[in-house]
C-alpha cells in the first residue's frame, strides 16, 4: 500500500539539482574536459590543452615539461605525467589544486564560447563523470571528490558575477 502525505493540501515534490555530466570531449559539455583542444597561456608559454599544462607542472625539470608540452595528444601528456619514471615535485600535493584553478581560469577567460557554455549551466551541479578517478572525477560509485567539477562551479560563480 502506497501512502501519499499532502503538505498544505498539495502533493509534495522534491527539487533535485540539474546535473551537468561531462567526460568525453565530443559530448555536449566535452569542452569542460581538460583534454579538450583549447590552448592556454601560462607564464608566457602556450599549452595545447589544460591537460598538457597540468601534467607538465608535476615536474620541476624544464626539459621534461617541454617534452610534455610538445606531445601531439592530451592523452599522451596524461600518460607521461602519471609515469613514475620521473621525479614528482615534492610539493605537488600542496599546489595541484591551485595549478588547476589557474589553468581553468585561463581556459575559460580565453575562449568565449566555452565561457558562455559554463555560465549557461546556471546553478547546475557539474560532475566529471570519470569512473576511474576518485580525486578529479566522481568515481565508479559516485564517491569521488569531483574536484574538477567543484573548480568549474567555483569558476562559473566568478564569471557569472563578472557578467552582472
Amino acid at each position: 500500500m502506497k501512502t501519499t502525505v499532502l503538505l498544505n493540501g498539495k502533493q509534495p515534490h522534491i527539487c533535485l539539482p540539474k546535473l551537468v555530466l561531462f567526460y568525453d570531449v565530443n559530448g555536449t559539455y566535452g569542452a569542460f574536459s581538460n583534454l579538450a583542444p583549447y590552448p592556454i597561456e601560462q607564464d608566457g608559454v602556450w599549452w595545447p590543452t589544460v591537460e598538457h599544462h597540468f601534467q607538465a607542472q608535476k615536474f620541476h625539470e624544464p626539459s621534461l615539461r617541454e617534452r610534455i608540452r610538445q606531445l601531439p595528444f592530451a592523452e599522451q601528456a596524461a600518460v607521461m605525467g602519471r609515469s613514475r619514471h620521473f621525479l614528482l615535485r615534492p610539493d605537488w600535493e600542496d599546489v595541484k589544486y591551485e595549478i588547476m584553478r589557474r589553468a581553468l581560469y585561463c581556459k575559460f577567460t580565453t575562449h568565449a564560447p566555452i565561457r558562455e557554455l559554463l555560465i549557461e549551466t546556471g546553478e547546475a551541479l557539474i560532475i566529471e563523470d570519470a569512473r576511474d578517478d576518485y580525486c578529479w572525477g566522481c568515481g565508479r560509485d559516485g564517491s569521488g571528490r569531483n574536484m574538477l567539477g567543484l573548480l568549474l562551479m567555483e569558476l562559473r560563480t566568478v564569471l557569472q558575477q563578472r557578467e552582472r
